[in-house]
């Protein structure tokens, strides 16, 4: 069997990687085979073995060890969107892997069930820091990434209120606002803003002004990335030579300079970006890679190829991947934790 990490990188990756490893070694006597930075290494027939050695000891370590490229769709590559899908099958098959296990979040799920469609037997096992894919409550990373969120938001706490001023915290979140949801909430944001919900920039200042009346002379104002103003995406950078063309961040500063515009009130920003992705998986994240891991594998060799493994009120399922390559999974407009928000004087922006 095969393993590849697909995407952006988030703590966990290399959880799943040892239980995958383990099992199919110590379980079933599989031979396994690490496919290097992603289908890219598919592409290029870069393939590492794994044994217990190489997976012992990086439990706790975030990344991937076998790198990971969240640029390359062997459908659509290089410039000229060359189909070189046939490529990668036919390393895949010199090197005699019979069954590939993919970790990827919507993008490389979406290209897993391209090859499943193509023929080749896999798995898939969610993983993403936003933690946006359908059919499962949570996907490896998400924990790791708003627990990073809540205790910069938590450290905030206390500059803001020494100075009386509003810390503007941006996190990512290009089309959902997940991280921004959760860790918002569970660290006592005064204004969250995400993408499911357009913003109106003159609330958020009313909201504002209103606090200081009461006496509340700070604010903190998480901000998602992807967040809309009245519709309008709040910012994107094109960069032209980048294979990413269109790329967020600094929705923060707009919605800083608009707060100290209209209420003259200091704002400052902070913009986490990367460190989100980094560090030390939290106990969820290592326990639910590793079972998702482990249940892989399971599937693979119970030839239920086409599924995805899920995480649904406790325990850990497999779902079909079909039902999971469809866009992102929004945060629903009717989630209780919204309303919990609400009921508490948390305000949406809208």
């Amino acid at each position: 069997m095969g393993i590849l990490t697909g995407g952006g990188d988030c703590p966990g990756l290399n959880a799943a990687i040892r239980a995958a490893t383990k099992t199919a070694i110590h379980k079933f006597g599989l031979e396994v085979y690490g496919i290097r930075d992603g289908f890219l290494g598919a592409l290029e027939g870069r393939f590492q073995k794994l044994e217990y050695d190489h997976v012992s000891g990086i439990l706790t370590r975030g990344g991937t060890i076998l790198g990971s490229n969240n640029r390359v769709d062997p459908f659509q590559f290089g410039p000229d969107k060359q189909d070189l899908s046939e490529r990668c099958l036919d390393n895949l098959q010199q090197q005699k892997i019979e069954a590939l296990l993919v970790l990827g979040g919507d993008g490389t799920l979406t290209i897993a069930h391209k090859f499943l469609q193509k023929g080749l037997l896999l798995v898939a096992v969610p993983k993403t820091i936003d933690n946006d894919v359908h059919q499962t409550e949570w996907t490896i990373g998400f924990h790791s990434a708003s627990a990073v969120a809540g205790q910069a938001i938590d450290a905030l706490h206390s500059t803001a209120e020494s100075h009386h001023r509003v810390m503007v915290v941006e996190v990512m979140g290009r089309h959902t606002g997940w991280i921004a949801l959760y860790a918002g909430v569970a660290s006592g944001g005064d204004v969250i803003l995400i993408p499911e919900i357009p913003c109106d920039t003159e609330k958020i200042c009313g909201i504002i002004k209103e606090r200081d009346k009461r006496g509340r002379t700070f604010s903190i104002v998480v901000v998602a990335e992807g967040t809309r103003n009245q519709g309008e995406m709040v910012i994107k950078r094109e960069v032209a030579e980048s294979p990413e063309k269109i790329r967020l961040g600094g929705v923060g500063r707009v919605i800083a300079d608009k707060i100290e515009d209209q209420t003259g009130k200091e704002a400052r920003v902070v913009i986490l970006g990367h460190l989100q992705r980094s560090g030390v998986p939290v106990d969820f994240d290592r326990l639910l890679a590793t079972q998702f891991g482990e249940k892989g594998v399971k599937l693979l060799t119970e030839g239920r190829f086409g599924q995805m493994t899920a995480y649904r009120c406790g325990e850990v399922v497999s779902v079909d991947l079909s039902a999971v390559a469809r866009g992102p999974k929004l945060v629903p407009l009717d989630h209780p934790l919204l309303e919990t928000a609400r009921c508490i004087g948390t305000s949406f922006g809208a």
